[in-house]
């Protein structure tokens, strides 16, 4: 080969490598190139509907195009992730997902891997629930509460909901963790629960610390600890359940956005920065915190290691208890 022939092709190569390497970063540098989807894979007005649609309208300020939500309800949220996981992985289609992520796939067949045919965006937020008990119960404390139940094994009852649900599970993990035995009485929601409850006929509750809030400043029920690790910035009164009798409990309902596998780094990095900036306005935080939310930025790399956990503990804690999805 010539030295003219050598240039040439040195040229060429220098040019092909140019436009590859800047070929997804300029593509990227434009996103959002139109109107973002952000889907909500379980029914409107619901705690993951209302963090989605706080989320989506500040993020359309920030990147300058709107954020739509799609509702798509069905199959415990695996219908909307499905959706999401088929998409385009250029970032126009994101998903709002919910603590039932670390339960579906110990409880049902999915036609897809939460962990690895999605990309991890970034942390939204946590929802702390709270330990209650009818106030007629000799209880005061959550060691109270153990050693009663541990006095009248599988006499005390406690409320759930669906098979998944965190009302359900932190019950679950509250027997396996103190050793205690209790019963689990299912019911349609906490609207179903209520009655019973406040009425004598069940003993023991987990719902979210906004709705259980104002019973208990009532003197209607009587709050044993949060679920959390720390003490609610919604509740702060009340003392975990670490703090009170079942060391390193933890079981709290989570909030994340997710894109499909492969979204581009950049657009991951683009998007990851406004969400946890938007997290830090106090105007975002105040609303979040009216629903019972507590904000908690994070990396995406914090998001997929926390699925991963919740996937981890909760399978374990389902399989150990025999519950089946209906």
């Amino acid at each position: 080969m010539s030295d003219k022939h050598r240039i040439v092709a040195a040229l060429i190569a220098l040019v092909s490598g140019w436009a590859a390497s800047c070929a997804t970063p300029a593509w990227a540098q434009n996103y959002p190139v139109r109107p973002i989807r952000m889907v909500i894979g379980l029914p409107a007005g619901g705690s993951t509907d209302v963090m989605g649609r706080i989320v989506s309208a500040k993020l359309s300020e920030r990147l300058g195009q709107q954020v739509v939500v799609d509702n798509r309800p069905g199959a415990s949220g695996i219908i909307g992730i499905q959706l999401v996981v088929n998409s385009q992985p250029d970032g126009h289609t994101l998903i709002m997902a919910a603590g039932s992520w670390g339960t579906i796939g110990s409880l049902y067949k999915l036609p897809f891997d939460l962990q690895k045919d999605l990309a991890p965006i970034a942390f939204v937020g946590t929802s702390p629930y709270v330990l209650v008990v009818q106030p007629t119960l000799p209880v005061k404390t959550v060691a109270d509460l153990i050693a009663h139940a541990r006095a009248n094994p599988g006499k005390l009852t406690y409320a759930g909901s669906t098979p998944g649900s965190l009302q359900r599970l932190a019950g679950e993990l509250l027997k396996r963790t103190a050793g205690i035995d209790m019963l689990y009485v299912p019911y349609k929601g906490t609207g179903a629960v209520m009655p019973d409850l406040l009425g004598g006929r069940l003993d023991a509750a987990f719902d979210n610390v906004l709705v259980l809030a104002p019973y208990i400043r009532k003197g209607q029920l009587r709050g044993l600890g949060v679920t959390s690790a720390k003490r609610s910035v919604v509740f702060p009164e009340l003392p975990t359940l670490a703090e009170t009798g079942v060391p390193g409990f933890h079981a709290v309902g989570w909030f994340g956005v997710f894109a499909a596998a492969k979204t581009p780094p950049s657009i991951v990095a683009r998007l990851n920065a406004e969400i946890s900036a938007l997290m830090k306005e106090p105007e975002t935080r105040d609303r979040l915190l009216a629903q019972g939310a507590e904000p908690l930025p994070g990396s995406p790399d914090d998001l997929r290691k926390y699925l991963a956990r919740e996937i981890e503990v909760w399978g374990k804690v389902i399989r150990e208890a025999g519950i089946k999805g209906e």
